[in-house]
């Protein structure tokens, strides 16, 4: 990775994450950390700026193996994902939205991958989901006639994966997403028969990237890396607590992508 990666559109983002269900208990949390927007040309290309290094060891990283399938890993995952459905409008520039690996570690509940046309335009995005049970699944995320994907646009699709054992498997989200020269943004919401009963949103403001903010973010925070998932964990606990129905884990869905 050259040193003026800036110049070639590697940002971050000091993003806030909301994740609030409605029903049948109220259970609210929200949590700052920070994630990076990569494009797919630097993840192919590998190196090391500062503080962060793709395919090598640094107290940031981003390692390929971490995103796909076991048949392809990284940005060759999506770009046969994009083959696959035949999103031929989505033409441009693939990025990748992501938490970073510190100290070596990372769980991401969910990546995106926000594919572009020539234009900039948002094409597609691909949600890349994985729970705590080490399984992933994807969303293919766009409009039938692949006309770009405006803020106030909403996307739906059928809840396949299982993510928490006090949510079935049941019920359909709806996605909604803002890209921009500095702007990023994704809502999801999750509604069963009875309507919307969790929402999750994860939103901040693109600046160029640098080792300090990348620093100043895990100073801020020494635990960092373990915040999420055990942010996940402690929840869990609170939704037991307060007798919410538990469900078993059912096999994960026969197909990794779906929409």
């Amino acid at each position: 990775m050259a040193k003026d990666a800036i110049a070639v559109g590697l940002s971050l983002i000091e993003a806030h994450v909301m994740h609030a269900r409605l029903r049948p208990k109220r259970n609210a949390f929200r949590y700052r950390v920070p994630y990076l927007a990569l494009p797919a040309a630097l993840m192919d290309a590998g190196g090391t700026v500062g503080l962060l290094s793709v395919e090598g060891r640094n107290l940031f990283s981003i390692k390929r193996r971490d995103y796909g399938d076991a048949e392809r890993v990284g940005s060759a995952f999506v770009r046969n994902v994009l083959e696959q459905w035949q999103i031929a409008a989505a033409d441009g520039e693939i990025v990748l939205v992501t938490m970073p690996r510190m100290f070596g570690f990372v769980f991401n509940p969910v990546s995106f991958w926000f594919c572009l046309d020539k234009g900039d335009g948002l094409r597609a995005v691909v949600a890349e989901v994985n729970n705590t049970f080490g399984e992933r699944h994807f969303y293919v995320c766009r409009h039938d006639d692949q006309r770009r994907i405006a803020p106030q646009d909403t996307i739906t699709a059928e809840k396949v994966f299982h993510v928490s054992p006090f949510m079935p498997v049941d019920g359909h989200y709806r996605f909604s997403f803002s890209w921009g020269e500095r702007a990023f943004g994704c809502r999801i919401d999750l509604h069963d028969e009875q309507g919307l009963i969790l929402t999750t949103s994860v939103s901040g403001v693109r600046v160029p990237f640098s080792s300090w903010r990348l620093a100043r973010a895990l100073a801020l925070n020494p635990l960092l890396m373990f915040k999420v998932l055990g942010l996940i964990h402690y929840q869990a606990v609170r939704l037991w607590a307060k007798g919410v129905r538990h469900f078993s884990k059912p096999p994960p869905p026969r197909e990794p992508v779906s929409s």
